[in-house]
């Protein structure tokens, strides 16, 4: 830490705890003690000599990053821990690492795929912002034939309850049915994919994200992960 301090959720965020942005509102929520006293200012500056608690536990700043990549399987939660004691992402990864790491974004209960799991806060913060554009890719199993005319309206673009939702590409999976479907997008609003297509009648019944910031599934089994390669990092951060 150098000598004028490192930024309160900066500081939560390398901790592992979550990405800068989650951290600034834990932060502002009082969620967070200096010294034993709560600080709700997320500029405040974490000197050496400070002890910074949540959840009534020391925090202390992650050295060692880690990049993981997992193909997600199904009925399980992108969140560090669940209140109805369902299994999470992180309890396939707790006996093999010690950090305090967190998926970057979400993928509801039911969905598969890709997830980054990782403890780089200013990493998370770029992924997840907008202007970033981050391409996905989902393969999605309808409940009914979708129309070509459908499929050309969700191609240009639907105007959804939350505003209008971009995609950058959709067609017929090849070699499947007409319920099979592809499709690419930046934006990363909640359950976005579900509600594309449940505007216009159809009922998503699996969906698999099969691609993710430059990233793909090859070699990586349901349930497993790696860690990235150094390429990949560095891909990650800069060409994103």
């Amino acid at each position: 830490m150098d000598n004028e301090g490192v930024r309160l959720n900066k500081f939560v965020a390398s901790a592992g705890v979550c990405s800068r942005r989650k951290a600034a509102d834990l932060v502002k929520a009082g969620k967070v003690k200096v010294n034993g006293k709560v600080v709700e200012e997320p500029f405040y500056l974490v000197q050496d000599f400070d002890e910074v608690v949540y959840n009534d536990k020391v925090l202390k700043q992650e050295t060692n990053k880690v990049y993981l990549l997992m193909n997600k399987p199904k009925n399980t939660i992108t969140s560090l821990s669940d209140e109805k004691g369902r299994k999470t992402v992180m309890d396939l990864v707790k006996k093999d690492i010690t950090e305090r790491i967190f998926p970057v974004g979400r993928l509801d209960f039911p969905t598969t795929g890709l997830l980054l799991i990782t403890n780089d806060g200013d990493l998370a913060k770029k992924l997840a912002h907008p202007s970033h554009k981050v391409k996905k890719f989902y393969e999605v199993h309808l409940d009914k034939d979708i129309t070509p005319q459908d499929l050309d309206k969700i191609r240009k673009g639907l105007t959804l309850e939350d505003g209008f939702a971009p995609v950058i590409g959709i067609d017929f999976v090849r070699g499947k049915t007409k319920r099979d479907v592809g499709i690419e997008i930046h934006i990363g609003r909640n359950r976005i994919v579900r509600r594309i297509f449940a505007h216009l009648g159809y009922t998503v019944e699996k969906l698999d994200r099969t691609y993710y910031a430059g990233l793909t599934k090859k070699d990586l089994p349901r349930g497993r992960y790696r860690h990235l390669k150094k390429q990949e990092i560095i891909m990650l951060k800069h060409f994103t």
